[in-house]
C-alpha cells in the first residue's frame, strides 16, 4: 500500500497491486484495474517513486535462499536416491 493524498488534502491508501495507470495531465490520475479513477496531489514522478520503494521494501524483507535441488526428487543414480535393499 502506498499513501498519497487526495485533492481536498485528504489522506489515502492504495493498493499498488491493483494500479494499472498513472497519469499526468495537469493533475495526477490514477486508473486502477478495477476501473475506478483517483485524482492525488503527488506528481505521477512521486507516485512511481512511492510505488518503487513499497515494492523494494517487500521484497527486502523475502529473505531466502533460492535452491533449486530441491525441486527434483532424489534421482536413483546418486547415491543418496537409492533406497536401500532389506537385508535377509
Amino acid at each position: 500500500m502506498i499513501r498519497l493524498k487526495r485533492l481536498n488534502n485528504q489522506a489515502l491508501m492504495v493498493n499498488s497491486d491493483l494500479i494499472k495507470f498513472v497519469e499526468q495531465s495537469p493533475d495526477t490520475l490514477i486508473t486502477l484495474v478495477t476501473g475506478e479513477k483517483i485524482v492525488v496531489q503527488e506528481s505521477a514522478d512521486e507516485v512511481l517513486a512511492r510505488l518503487i520503494e513499497f515494492r523494494r521494501s517487500v521484497l527486502q524483507g523475502l529473505s531466502f535462499v533460492w535452491d533449486s535441488s530441491s525441486l527434483h526428487p532424489p534421482n536413483a543414480d546418486r547415491p543418496e536416491g537409492r533406497k536401500k535393499e532389506p537385508e535377509e
